[in-house]
């Protein structure tokens, strides 16, 4: 069997390694085997052949011969030190081949090539899920809030927002996931002081089994109208004991660290599900909290990932009508589409277009809902030609669908919100400028939260 490799004008880069190992994975699987390709944390790849139950097929009886040159050759210094290998001459392949984050090339997905990831950072960006029920069969909607790049207001859209559901008569809590640059907590508190301890106290603690009992979530000083609701806020970081250190930065120096039994993510998720226990302990109704709102830090980061793919129903990414805004979003849409979890994260996310300046007939609007459908078309399905979109089950959404994922939902830009202290201006959420800035996206976030078929309850 000969195996035809484009020639390489210089170095092999990283880019170009995957699209070669799978290239040459797809050929094996063409002869019959059953093949997963294995990237390694600083992107070496091997190819593991299952030949666990049953011999390979003739085609592939000299696989180590006509493959394993060539293979090294194809991928230069991105090829693992042994880059094929039998599932038969390991000792634990079935760890691999049997893992659950192996999985199928999302460009063939009907094919016997898999993919197995192993990276430093980022692999939860993969790790696609959706958060499971109370034991009830209750359900506690949450939302997070998210933007690739920092100071688009997100955090002020948080506090603003969390106040509008508790005066709808919701049980909100919002937690502050932005650990780097910590402040919805304070600005949610509305004057309570802060707890002894925060959400960073919590991934430190748990990591050694020490988080029981931690006072990390206080009711807001808000009283929402119509008194049915309730504001609760988990800081990033508490306010400290009398006489000790807090030491924050030594903290957050170890707060990402996994452990065995208790990685990074798992604990993140535990925090989470903690914050709400608490509520549903010292709620005035005895109810879980109805909403919660992540608001998650900015950038490819592992707590955005976990928030996005494993904690949240919704995901409210920001973003303003840049180069640098698309160019983040496709790369991070790009991630999901080949690591095969598009179709399953696409559906909860929701741009919200923020700093939305005043222009004529709404031209700002209008670009930003085409660029976001263009980058949004890799996530979306394509439609054959002559199928009808309305009749086919793509996940194919129009231009002008207004509840569409690319669709914005606008936050006007205004000048009074500039250098506005919010934690010390009283009744600061009534003013005309700040209404009119939320005109829009607070009933629609609002919709988007409240009428999803998983939402609990609800008020009361």
């Amino acid at each position: 069997m000969t195996i035809a490799l484009e020639p390489v004008g210089g170095p092999i880069r990283f880019a170009e390694a995957r699209p070669r190992a799978l290239s040459l994975a797809h050929e094996m699987a063409a002869g019959g085997a059953e093949v997963l390709a294995v990237r390694d944390v600083l992107g070496r790849f091997t190819l593991l052949v299952d030949d666990r139950t049953q011999p390979l097929p003739p085609p592939l009886e000299n696989l180590e011969a006509e493959y394993g040159p060539r293979l090294a050759q194809a991928l230069g210094p991105y090829a693992s030190e042994r880059p094929l290998l039998r599932a038969s001459g390991l000792f634990s392949a079935d760890v691999l081949l049997d893992s659950a984050r192996a999985v199928p090339d999302p460009q063939r997905p009907t094919g016997r090539v898999r993919i197995l990831d192993n990276t430093v950072v980022g692999e939860e960006w993969a790790q696609v899920s959706t958060p499971a029920p109370e034991a009830d069969g209750s359900r506690t909607h949450r939302t997070a809030l998210y933007g690739f790049k920092g100071g688009v207001g997100r955090s002020t859209a948080t506090a603003v927002l969390a106040r509008h559901l508790a005066d709808q008569g919701h049980i909100v809590l919002v937690v502050d996931l932005d650990l780097e640059s910590p402040g919805v907590g304070t600005l949610v508190a509305a004057g309570a002081d802060l707890p002894p301890h925060g959400v960073i106290d919590y991934l430190v603690e748990s990591a050694v089994s020490n988080a029981d009992g931690l006072d990390h979530v206080i009711r807001s000083g808000y009283t929402p109208q119509g008194g049915r609701g309730e504001l609760w806020v988990a800081p990033a970081r508490g306010c400290g004991t009398p006489g000790v250190p807090y030491a924050y930065v030594d903290k957050l120096s170890r707060a990402y660290a996994g452990v065995p039994g208790a990685d990074f993510a798992d604990r993140l998720e535990q925090a989470v599900r903690a914050c709400e226990d608490v509520v549903a302990r010292e709620s005035e109704s005895g109810r879980r909290p109805d909403v919660v709102l992540l608001d998650s830090r900015a950038g490819i980061h592992d707590i955005a990932a976990v928030a996005i793919s494993r904690l949240c129903d919704l995901a409210l990414l920001f973003g303003t009508d840049n180069e640098q805004s698309w160019q983040g979003y496709g790369d991070l849409f790009a991630a999901w589409l080949s690591s095969g979890q598009a179709p399953a994260v696409r559906e909860k996310l929701r741009m919200v277009a923020s700093m939305v300046p005043d222009s004529p007939e709404g031209a700002y609007l209008q670009s930003f809902r085409d660029h976001a459908w263009e980058c949004f078309a890799q996530l979306y399905d394509d439609v054959p030609a002559g199928v009808d979109e309305f009749v086919s089950d793509a996940f194919s959404p129009s231009l002008e669908d207004e509840a569409a994922p690319h669709h914005p939902v606008p936050i006007l830009f205004e000048p009074g919100l500039v250098g506005l202290d919010l934690v010390t201006s009283p009744g600061w959420q009534g003013r005309a400028f700040v209404q009119a800035a939320y005109r829009e996206f607070l009933p629609t976030a609002t919709l988007l939260i409240t009428a999803d078929p998983q939402t609990s309850e609800g008020p009361r």
